[in-house]
């Protein structure tokens, strides 16, 4: 039977999941904040509301009376999501999970007190004098992060007494939803840090896809590679801590789990998002047999799973806005990108464009085996080629 599924958040990565339930036949609404966002462009029908305003929120699910609701941000009322869920609508992948990781305080007290898996040292603040505090109890250097946001949003590294105090104006003012307080972390001396895409299935066992390396800059992912490099010893480790936490929160769908490797102190829990990963983009590679978003459609439709293999070695690497623009804009470069063996690139439709705001990725692969450096090299060469260009 035919699903309708309601699609709260319409960038990049709800884009690539309506296009594979498309693909599987089904009908899709995206909902966002603003007009023709990237997934609102190949979805049957668009709602642009406050997912904040949870009466908004009541209207629109009425509106549409979804089988299905799928998460693909963190500034929801998801409190709302309970009781969709008492009135026979499924959500992606559980209400428990999307209030839990929504939010970073309910997300690693469970992982650290609840499950006992190993993160960094961390602690709360709501003022500035709580927030000294915390500063006193974790020690310089660490990082400082809103409760609620994505992809570096509020986010900030202390190095020195002369960073806290912009530290705690970026946490309360830049993150997203209306959680007015902030995380302090330790900083770990990490080695490497990967993702781990996880899948829970409704019929069937919770897989592993292979381990995804990454880097970030401003806290926002800026290439990854699959597969990474990592001991059997702490892949092992990784998966434990990842089935342990997405089996605590429930439900079925792809997890994006992230970690820190340290060759000397383990492995490290450090966040988990309910949805595709921006980092796994690089299965748009072909790097796997089916990509985060199919496989996420999948086991949101409760459809079999058989297997994830490694196919090939690939990498992907972003396409940046240089400067704000209110209009949309144009792309040069891609000729020459495309030029390239073995590349791809995504532009991924944004309306409108910020300084360092996320546009495109640039995608590149090689036989199974290979080095993934110079596979990165070529997708970071294939977007330096691609410009961003105000409208």
């Amino acid at each position: 039977m035919n699903k309708t599924i309601l699609l709260l958040g319409s960038g990049e990565l709800g884009k690539e999941f309506a296009i594979a339930v498309k693909r599987l036949g089904h009908r899709l609404i995206a909902v966002d904040s603003y007009d023709y966002a990237p997934a609102m462009q190949v979805t049957h029908e668009r709602e642009v509301i406050d997912m904040l305003d949870g009466d908004a929120l009541d209207r629109t699910v009425s509106k549409y009376q979804p089988d299905i609701i799928v998460p693909e941000i963190e500034a929801i009322r998801t409190e709302r999501f309970y009781d969709y869920e008492k009135q026979g609508i499924q959500v992606v992948p559980s209400a428990r999970a999307a209030n839990f990781t929504m939010n970073r305080k309910a997300i690693r007290d469970l992982a650290s007190k609840e499950l006992g898996l190993k993160t960094a040292k961390y602690a709360y603040a709501k003022t500035r004098e709580e927030f000294g505090e915390a500063i006193a109890k974790i020690g310089i250097p660490c990082v400082v992060k809103p409760l609620m946001s994505s992809s570096g949003k509020g986010q900030s590294y202390v190095r020195n007494v002369d960073d806290v105090d912009h530290a705690w104006e970026a946490g309360m003012t830049k993150g997203r939803g209306k959680e007015n307080e902030v995380i302090v972390e330790e900083f770990i001396q990490f080695d490497s840090e990967i993702t781990l895409l996880t899948v829970t299935q409704k019929n069937g066992v919770t897989l592993f896809c292979p381990p995804i390396g990454h880097r970030q800059e401003r806290g926002d992912y800026m290439e990854s590679w699959q597969p990474a490099t990592i001991s059997s010893e702490h892949l092992a480790e990784a998966q434990r801590m990842a089935g342990a936490v997405t089996k605590s929160l429930t439900g079925f769908g792809i997890w994006g789990v992230e970690f820190f490797l340290s060759d000397t102190n383990g492995v490290y829990f450090s966040e988990l998002s309910p949805r595709p990963h921006d980092t796994g983009m690089v299965t748009l590679s072909g790097s796997q047999n089916l990509t985060e978003f199919e496989l996420h459609a999948r086991a949101v439709l409760g459809l079999p799973i058989p297997e994830i293999t490694l196919e090939r070695t690939g990498a992907s690497a972003v396409i940046l806005a240089p400067e704000a623009s209110e209009s949309e804009p144009q792309y040069t470069g891609i000729e020459e990108a495309l030029a390239m063996p073995r590349v791809d690139i995504r532009i991924f439709g944004k309306p409108t464009s910020r300084k360092y705001r996320r546009m495109g990725v640039a995608l590149a692969h090689e036989v199974i085996g290979a080095s993934t450096d110079g596979v990165r090299e070529r997708a970071k060469e294939a977007a330096g080629k691609v410009s961003v260009i105000a409208g």
